[in-house]
């Protein structure tokens, strides 16, 4: 009896079933303004700037938490104690921490040793995302992108697809993914090496093991120094020799914290770097010794600790005789020592490891992580070996309009030449591709600080020895002064290769009398790190400088794209109408009279026909009464009563002479409301002037 009635309530329920499944198709797609394609830190940066805009926007994260990729220690420093509290000079020396409003939203309330353990970074981030209330979802694992042409004042826009099938659609995609698949090389062999991202991290599984390592950028180091102490020997491999940071500059070439094993190669203590192709090796394994550990293996159960069987290196070519290249035919003769008894790589080894670094995840390969449709698939790079992906000089993909790279895969811009590819560089590549969206989408220009003129050269000093922005990205980010006569407009940070696109990007626009750039970049001329004659002290030879130094660069109009594509070798910017280097620093303070403040006044007097001097009230005061037109200091300060006069002699002369208002104090509450009292609030004195009324 009960059967009719248990098929009628199956019926209903595949029928209510079915009608939520039609629903849910029909209801499956979420519209965001921004779409952010990962939490690692660039994600989370824009997402702090996104927020604190009031943008409509939201973070897809395929794990379960922000930054889960670290997982060995950190190599970027996290120094605390500068000796100073000023925040901006601190980020100077905090590689870890994102920008935020908060003070005290930094890495080392995580962790305070100077090279923190990765574990640290991802509770980090956590306390980011919580303390600034972002929003991200977790467990949204985007398996295609693909563009669509709308008809709707929207315009184009990016159609996100998860691992349910839901989709996510947005007017602007910022893909943040960073570069976290692994790079592989094929060899024969390729199959017995393990990878960088899956060896055992504890040191006692490497006990009395000969080791080759695969690699010599700072994971290969890495992994060789956290076994220094148990394996037998270890040996790195990979097609170029080391490269050290300490004298390229480049933070991602060799650390000084993982060099060790460089001490115990060259004091000749088994340890060892060799240089050779990795297309053309081959990894096998010893016939005979592949026969004994088979035959142990018929003798007794495996205890889970068997020793490994021996692997050698060897050369493809020697292999080619082999049926299939089976390694259990493996011979003398096909192994180099057969031709060559001093054959460097000649010892069998106990494993052999990939640390090969990583490629993009936005790869150009069959074998994508995400599928990208081709409208929705940024070309190679030029540079970077073609492994990232190509964005134009303000991170948008080429030929992929409102879709922007950021972090790590957006480091082609600046490879190998700054510090763009890491935490301490992208925090303010990814704060300026905020501005150019800023502009482009909601009409709202570059932030820029209106100065009197007179307080420019004090402006100027102030940022090169406070400023993080350009110290970071140095050569890549800069500052852009445009002159506008007795003021002018202060721009920070801004991509120096989109200089031809400026107005655009910024929403201002240049002037006849032209613009300041102001860019931290180190030398050209190559030295001995360490060596005698390393640095520059005197500053008529501040143009030799070796060191990180700010560069002025002053133009009467915008370069061209044909200018930038044609600058120099090495030059941030193309050749200018004049040029100033402040000499480099030992102690990167560039605050003396004679070797930087009075040279940057007397190159700023060159480019602008002016006398720049700052005087004292009293002077001002006998200036005004015998000249018709006063030095600019003293029209921009003394003789709109931002003067002070202390000598009250001197005060009761002004003020029976009609120059001075009654009431001492006077002079000194009114202010000009022209121009806002930054200096006032940044803490810096006024010391320069200059002229543009000629």
């Amino acid at each position: 009896m009960d059967s009719p009635i248990l098929l009628l309530l199956a019926r209903l329920v595949a029928l209510v079933q079915c009608f939520h499944d039609d629903y849910h198709s029909h209801n499956s797609t979420r519209h965001h303004d921004y779409c952010v394609l990962g939490a690692g830190p660039a994600g989370l940066q824009m997402g702090h700037f996104l927020s604190k805009s009031q943008r409509e926007y939201i973070i897809l994260e395929r794990n379960s938490g922000p930054g889960s990729f670290f997982n060995m220690k950190l190599i970027s420093i996290n120094k605390i104690y500068t000796g100073r509290r000023n925040r901006e000079f601190n980020l100077r020396h905090d590689w870890n921490s994102l920008l935020s409003d908060r003070p005290d939203l930094l890495l080392q309330r995580v962790s305070r040793e100077l090279y923190p353990d990765a574990d640290s970074f991802p509770r980090y981030l956590s306390m980011y995302v919580k303390e600034l209330g972002l929003k991200v979802q977790y467990g949204v694992d985007i398996g295609k992108i693909r563009a669509s042409e709308s008809e709707s004042p929207r315009g184009r826009g990016y159609i996100l697809t998860d691992q349910r099938g839901l989709d996510y659609t947005c007017r602007v995609l910022l893909v943040s993914t960073g570069l976290w698949d692994p790079q592989k090389v094929q060899f024969e062999g390729s199959d017995l090496v393990e990878g960088y991202e899956s060896i055992p991290v504890d040191p006692e599984e490497y006990k009395d093991q000969a080791v080759l390592i695969l690699g010599k950028g700072n994971s290969a180091f890495e992994t060789a120094q956290s076994i220094l102490g148990r394996a037998s020997r270890i040996h790195l491999y990979s097609p170029s020799p080391v490269r050290l940071a300490w004298q390229t500059h480049y933070v991602g070439d060799l650390r000084a914290v993982n060099n060790e094993l460089l001490d115990t190669y060259q004091l000749k203590s088994l340890d060892g770097l060799v240089e050779g192709g990795l297309e053309d090796i081959a990894i096998v394994r010893n016939g005979e010794d592949e026969k004994k550990r088979s035959g142990r293996k018929k003798k007794c159960r495996s205890s889970g600790k068997e020793k490994r069987g021996k692997l050698f290196l060897t050369l493809s070519e020697l292999l080619d005789s082999l049926d299939g290249k089976n390694s259990s035919k493996v011979t003398a003769t096909n192994l180099p020592v057969y031709h060559n008894d001093n054959f460097s790589l000649r010892q069998p080894y106990d494993r052999v490891i990939r640390c090969l670094g990583s490629v993009k995840i936005m790869s150009v390969c069959p074998n994508d992580t995400v599928n990208l449709s081709s409208s929705a698939r940024p070309p190679s790079s030029e540079g970077a070996r073609g492994r990232l992906p190509g964005v134009t000089a303000w991170y948008e993909g080429r030929g992929t309009p409102d879709l922007f790279v950021l972090g790590t895969a957006a480091h082609s811009r600046d490879y190998r030449s700054s510090a763009g590819g890491f935490i301490h560089g992208f925090r303010y590549t990814v704060r300026a591709v905020h501005r150019v969206l800023e502009l482009r989408y909601h009409s709202n220009s570059w932030p820029a600080i209106k100065l009197s003129i007179s307080q420019l050269q004090s402006w100027l000093l102030r940022r090169v020895n406070e400023a993080s922005g350009p110290y970071q990205m140095f050569g890549v980010l800069g500052d852009i002064i445009l002159l506008r006569g007795s003021h002018c407009e202060y721009l920070e940070e801004f991509p120096l290769q989109a200089l031809p696109q400026f107005s655009s990007l910024s929403g201002h626009q240049l002037s006849k009398h032209g613009l300041l750039v102001l860019v931290l970049q180190y030398g050209l001329n190559r030295t001995d790190s360490l060596g005698p004659g390393r640095a520059e002290s005197e500053w008529t030879r501040a143009w030799r400088s070796n060191f990180l130094h700010p560069v002025l660069y002053y133009y009467d109009k915008l370069p061209t794209e044909r200018d930038m594509r044609h600058r120099p070798v090495g030059w941030p910017l193309p050749r200018p109408k004049a040029v100033h280097h402040m000499i480099e620093d030992f102690l990167t303070e560039w605050d003396g009279p004679i070797s930087h403040s009075q040279p940057l006044r007397r190159f700023l007097e060159h480019c602008l026909h002016t006398d720049l001097r700052a005087f004292y009230a009293e002077s001002c005061f006998r200036l005004s009464l015998t000249n018709r037109k006063p030095p600019l200091f003293c029209r921009q300060g003394y003789l709109r009563k931002h003067g002070i006069v202390r000598n009250s002699q001197l005060w009761q002369h002004a003020y029976e002479a009609g120059l001075m208002p009654g009431g001492q104090d006077s002079a000194s509450t009114d202010t000009d409301p022209a121009f806002p009292d930054y200096l006032t609030r940044a803490g810096a004195s006024v010391s320069s002037a200059i002229n543009f009324d000629f």
